[in-house]
């Protein structure tokens, strides 16, 4: 038999059940999994921040005449409940959307007609910015080549970036007009006579050198032209910003450092606990710890080290157990003090922090009320892993990402400390080694969240599929957790036909079959203790017999 598109899988999990009766024969033609017509069509999405309350998408079986008719019964079902139809749909899909109680809404995924039933959700428009600099090409994509292309969900916009530097030209055409007024220590002007400041705010928030065009820039002034300052002057521009930043969402850059400052430590940590977060620079001496300077030191900020164009640990950068993550800082593009239009292209982790100050003001838009320690969380949990060449003793080996579930709201970001690379699997096959067909879009089979998932078999016939990924696991314990959902054609309540196999290394963790089949995704859990320290491949096997298929969807996947 020819493998089906997968798309059609759940087809094929509906084969016909052949029943004999005396001479008779009856053929049943199942739409489903056996059992499905007990079930209520699956709800989806309604967990989404981005979800309308009490609207949502009604999509019928099938195409054609006959689900036109069935759709138009459902229309009909649904304002005798009381809802409100808006849109029919009977081309692209078959359904409609509408305004539903909780009644109407479980009388329509009752109707076996309807194939599923999703939340309506507010979206916005995104945008692409063709030809940017190296460093935003490279922040919003998982791997290398670039592809000339920065891709971004948010613009920073309702977010304030103070910019504790040398000041910022306010006047420079790359701002718009978004430059406020802020805080000197240095004279009587926020005007700066050295660059780096607007070298700084121009990649935070320049509307071409920048990575949130839209964010708020404010300055905080404590370097002079010469680029230099004093740990008393800097410590005062944080107590400003600690004082004056207002209840809305906030992010301090300090591209700058020196000796170990307890007393500067201790500014930036209560800035923090009042609700600003800060991206500190790694510091460029060439390998040094960056534990050893403040306020590179300090818990809690987003420390960052600079990579080159080709995913290297610049040589200028720091590292070691306080830097957090990397970010493009060789060779950066961006505007500069001489003119209203000037630019410069320098290096440094001075440049790699304002990236990831950018990225906390995309995340800061769609998250206003989050913490300090939560934005950090989410930025270093969906930075890209294991890509970043040489990035020193001690140091993680992550690198800056700045989109969040393929382009999603970022609202649930990856579990904090999540060893799996691409876990959700919204970024394809990035990270993973799987048979062709497993790492799937398609809507027959919902994502338990996003837009992927994986599907290992369903095709009803002898069939292998894997997934995997190696993992090392630290000296201390962790534990696999994914979601499973199993939907199947099998009749029999005694006899595990297909099967799904869990692994990490060779121990065997779990083994699954078309007896655990179910209307919606379950949490599988699983200790990791016995197998820390060491590296091991994840393998998730699943094998189907000739006939009456089985599909095993994963999803949300976590080493942690």
């Amino acid at each position: 038999m020819n493998r089906p598109h997968k798309n059609q899988r759940l087809g094929a999990l509906a084969a016909a059940t052949v029943t004999a009766v005396g001479a008779a024969t009856t053929i049943l033609a199942m739409s489903g999994p056996a059992g499905a017509a007990d079930s209520p069509a699956p709800l989806i999405g309604a967990e989404k921040s981005t979800a309308i309350d009490n609207s949502y998408i009604v999509v019928m079986k099938g195409n054609g005449a006959a689900a036109k008719a069935n759709a138009a019964d459902a229309r009909a079902l649904a304002k005798e409940k009381g809802g409100s139809v808006k849109y029919a749909y009977d081309k692209a899909v078959t359904g409609f959307s509408a305004t539903l109680d909780a009644d109407a809404l479980d009388a329509l995924r009752s109707n076996p007609d309807v194939d599923y039933v999703e939340a309506n959700q507010v979206v916005k428009a995104s945008g692409d910015q063709a030809n940017p600099t190296w460093g935003l090409n490279r922040i919003d994509q998982r791997n290398l080549p670039l592809n000339s292309n920065y891709h971004y969900d948010y613009t920073g916009s309702g977010v304030k970036a103070y910019i504790i530097d040398t000041g910022i030209r306010s006047a420079h055409a790359d701002f718009g007009g978004r430059v406020t007024s802020g805080y000197t220590a240095i004279g009587s002007s926020t005007e700066d006579e050295n660059g780096h400041g607007t070298h700084v705010a121009g990649t935070v928030g320049g509307s071409t050198y920048g990575v949130a065009k839209n964010v708020t820039l404010v300055p905080v002034r404590v370097l002079d032209a010469s680029g230099s300052g004093t740990t008393a002057g800097v410590i005062a521009g944080v107590n400003w910003v600690t004082s004056n930043h207002t209840s809305g969402p906030a992010v301090a850059n300090m591209s700058l450092g020196g000796g170990v400052s307890s007393t500067l430590d201790s500014a930036v940590s209560s800035s923090m606990a009042d609700g600003v977060t800060y991206a500190v620079a790694a510091g460029n001496d060439s390998g040094a710890n960056a534990c050893n300077g403040s306020p590179a030191r300090v818990a809690g900020a987003l420390t960052v080290g600079s990579t080159t164009n080709t995913d290297a640990r610049s040589s200028f950068s720091n590292i070691g157990s306080c830097v957090d993550l990397f970010a493009p800082g060789s060779s950066i593009t961006s505007a500069w003090h001489t003119s209203n239009t000037a630019t410069n292209t320098i290096s440094g982790t001075s440049m790699a922090t304002p990236h990831v100050a950018g990225v906390a003001a995309l995340y800061l838009q769609a998250n206003p009320t989050a913490s300090a320690s939560a934005v950090a969380s989410a930025i270093n949990s969906n930075a890209t892993t294991g890509v970043v060449t040489s990035p020193g003793t001690g140091s993680p080996n992550r690198l800056l990402y700045s989109l969040w579930s393929g382009g999603t709201d970022p609202t649930d970001p990856p579990t904090t400390g999540n060893l799996l690379t691409n876990p959700g699997f919204e970024s394809g096959a990035t990270g993973w080694s799987a048979s062709s067909g497993v790492i799937d879009s398609s809507s027959g089979a919902p994502a338990r969240t996003g837009s992927y998932k994986a599907w290992l078999n369903g095709y009803g016939t002898a069939r292998t599929d894997t997934l995997s990924q190696s993992v090392t696991l630290p000296a201390t314990g962790k534990t696999l957790s994914f979601y499973l959902r199993v939907i199947t054609n099998e009749t029999t309540t005694s006899t595990a036909y297909d099967k799904l196999t869990v692994k990490v290394g060779s121990t065997t963790l779990a083994t699954y079959s078309n007896l655990n089949a179910s209307s919606s995704y379950s949490l599988k859990s699983f200790s990791l203790g016995s197998l820390a320290g060491s590296t091991v491949t994840l393998t998730f096997t699943g094998t189907e017999d000739s006939s009456l298929g089985t599909s095993f969807l994963i999803d949300d996947t976590s080493v942690a």
